[in-house]
């Protein structure tokens, strides 16, 4: 993926791929799910799949609401793999059992992520380690995909200190260990509070030996600080939504909300030059990861891209 990613500005390293939106679990403080959602056809999302790989995609990342809500999820990595991508899976866990981590295995997914919030289920959150180690211990005996956990601060739960315990356990089970700092509903900074810095501060040290090292720009981030970097969002790193429209991410839903199937390489190279006004104060972890590879390379200096100018002189199929 680096290598790729290094040699190559004109193709997205990671696609955040919407399976469903409906979701198991009601937390407070999450805005990317709903209780009534059908699963995407599949047949749809293989469209979706190969388009991906025709823009020269790495990575593909299933997430929802839950993922494992949809009934042919395992046909969807498989379709990802057979596609020649790097399969992904982002999980709150709770539908996990040996026969499900079997048929993963067996579909050739690649990486999986559970991010737990507390210990104890509260008012906030049921992503909680107490509930989900039971599941922990299937996928350490079980999975042969890498998997990650990701502990999460800023979040309104009772205790802070519940994440340094997640990030521990995950360690223990043999797991890589990431920490997440919570964002607001545009995924802006929140900054963390005394005790909560220090936390951070040791479970980042706990992770050195994993990609945590990736995640250095969350040190600002702890800090109340902005970060100076290049957002590829729409280029390097696409969202697309149950619709088919790609966005800049998760929390930035609406831009610029074209349709997969109408996004070209005119879009990617567009996007890749466009300074984004919510960069600086950014939390949104992935985006930051995959702009790493070209922070060091091409400033941004095109305004803002308007979905108008989507189909405006659009490459022919034979240019793709």
């Amino acid at each position: 993926m680096i290598a790729k990613g290094l040699v190559s500005t004109k193709h997205p390293v990671l696609a955040h791929l919407i399976a469903i939106r409906r979701c198991n679990l009601s937390c407070a403080y999450c805005n990317e799910y709903d209780k009534f959602s059908n699963p995407i056809p599949v047949e749809v999302m293989f469209r979706r799949i190969d388009r991906l790989a025709v823009l020269g995609a790495t990575i593909v990342t299933i997430s929802g609401g839950e993922p494992l809500l949809h009934p042919e999820l395992e046909e969807i990595v498989q379709r990802v793999r057979r596609r020649g991508i790097l399969a992904g899976l982002i999980t709150n866990g709770y539908l996990l059992t040996p026969q499900r981590i079997d048929h993963l295995n067996r579909a050739g997914l690649d990486h999986l992520q559970i991010s737990i919030d507390n210990v104890v289920p509260d008012d906030v959150s049921k992503k909680s380690l107490r509930v989900l180690d039971r599941k922990l211990r299937l996928l350490a005996r079980d999975a042969i995909f890498q998997v990650n956990i990701n502990s999460v601060l800023g979040s309104p739960v009772r205790n802070p200190e519940d994440a340094l315990e997640v990030a521990r356990r995950a360690l223990e089970l043999g797991f890589t260990s990431t920490v997440g700092i919570l964002h607001d509903h545009g995924g802006q900074l929140q900054p963390l509070t005394e005790r909560q810095q220090q936390l951070f501060a040791q479970i980042m040290e706990m992770g050195k030996r994993s990609y945590a090292r990736f995640n250095q720009f969350q040190k600002n981030i702890s800090l109340g600080l902005g970060n100076d970097w290049r957002c590829r969002a729409g280029s390097r790193y696409l969202y697309i939504c149950e619709d088919g429209l790609v966005h800049y991410c998760s929390q930035q839903r609406g831009y610029p909300a074209i349709p997969l199937e109408k996004y070209t390489r005119a879009h990617l190279e567009h996007e890749y030059h466009t300074q984004k006004s919510c960069a600086p104060r950014c939390t949104v972890s992935c985006v930051q990861q995959v702009a790493m590879l070209d922070n060091w390379r091409d400033p941004q200096t095109r305004p803002a891209f308007q979905p108008a100018d989507a189909l405006v002189q659009l490459p022919t199929p034979s240019e793709w």
